[in-house]
C-alpha cells in the first residue's frame, strides 16, 4: 500500500488545499512558511509562548491563577493564515485536515501523550452534531490517539446542554456560556478513574470550555487532565474571536 501510494504521489503529485503541489499533505511550501509553530520554549500550564527561556514554567497569568487542566500545548498560532486550516475542517468538511493536524499535536506534545493514559475530544452537543455531522475535536482526537497508542474514550465526556457559540464572546461570557455544560456519565466514570486524561480541541481561546470540560473530568476521578491543541490565540484571557 505504501509503495503504491507512493508511485500514485509521483505521477500525480498531491495538491495543497489552496491548489498548489504540498509539501506535506494538505500545505503547499508557501502556505507551510506562514504557519507559525511553537517550537521555543512555552509555558507549561497554557502553552503561551515566551520570547526567551526565562526560568520559569508558567506564564504570570498561571502564576496568579491556576487552571483545572494541568499543562497545555499548542501545535501553532492561531493567526490569519492558520485560522483558514482551523475553519476548513471545522465548518467546510474538510475532514482529511484532521490527520495533518493530529500529526502537529503530536509534534508539539509528546511528553503530554507519552504520560496520557486515555485521549478524550471536547465534545459536542447532540443537537449540533446532528446539524454539522461530526465534531472536529473527536476527528482530530481519533487519529492522534491511535499514532500514540492511548485509548480513544469518544464519549466519555458529553456537553449536557447546546450552548450558544463561544464566538465574540469575552472571557466571562465564555466561562458563564459554558458553566456546567459538561458531564462525565456514571457508565463512563470507571473509564476516567485514576487516569491521567488528554483533552484535545481546535482552538485555546480564553480557556473557557477546556477548564469545563477539565473541571468534569476531574470530578469524575480523573487524576489530571492536560490539553492539546491545534492552534491557540495570543491573548488567551481578553481577546473574543
Amino acid at each position: 500500500m505504501g509503495l503504491g501510494r507512493g508511485l500514485l504521489d509521483l505521477i500525480l503529485p498531491p495538491r495543497a488545499f489552496d491548489g498548489e503541489p504540498a509539501l506535506t499533505p494538505g500545505l503547499s511550501a508557501g502556505a507551510w512558511s506562514r504557519i507559525v509553530f511553537l517550537d521555543g520554549p512555552v509555558c507549561d500550564g497554557c502553552g503561551a509562548p515566551f520570547p526567551f527561556d526565562q526560568g520559569e514554567p508558567l506564564c504570570a497569568l498561571c502564576q496568579a491563577q491556576p487552571r483545572a487542566f494541568a499543562r497545555a500545548r499548542a501545535a501553532c498560532l492561531y493567526d490569519e493564515h492558520s485560522r483558514d486550516l482551523v475553519l476548513k475542517l471545522k465548518h467546510a468538511d474538510r475532514t482529511d485536515l484532521s490527520g495533518l493536524f493530529a500529526r502537529w499535536i503530536s509534534r508539539a506534545a509528546p511528553d503530554l501523550l507519552d504520560e496520557a493514559q486515555a485521549v478524550v475530544p471536547v465534545p459536542m452537543h447532540r443537537a449540533r452534531l446532528l446539524r454539522r455531522r461530526y465534531n472536529q475535536a473527536a476527528e482530530i482526537a481519533r487519529p492522534l490517539a491511535r499514532a500514540a497508542g492511548r485509548p480513544y474514550l469518544a464519549d466519555a465526556l458529553v456537553r449536557k446542554r447546546d450552548t450558544a457559540s463561544q464566538g465574540g464572546k469575552s472571557a466571562d461570557g465564555r466561562r458563564r456560556n459554558v458553566a456546567a455544560a459538561f458531564a462525565v456519565p456514571d457508565a463512563k466514570r470507571p473509564l476516567i478513574e485514576g487516569k491521567r486524561v488528554l483533552l484535545v480541541d481546535d482552538v485555546l481561546t480564553t480557556g473557557a470550555t477546556a477548564e469545563g470540560c477539565a473541571r468534569a473530568l476531574l470530578a469524575a476521578g480523573a487524576s489530571a487532565v492536560d490539553l492539546t491543541v491545534v492552534a491557540r490565540v495570543t491573548e488567551m484571557r481578553s481577546r473574543p474571536i
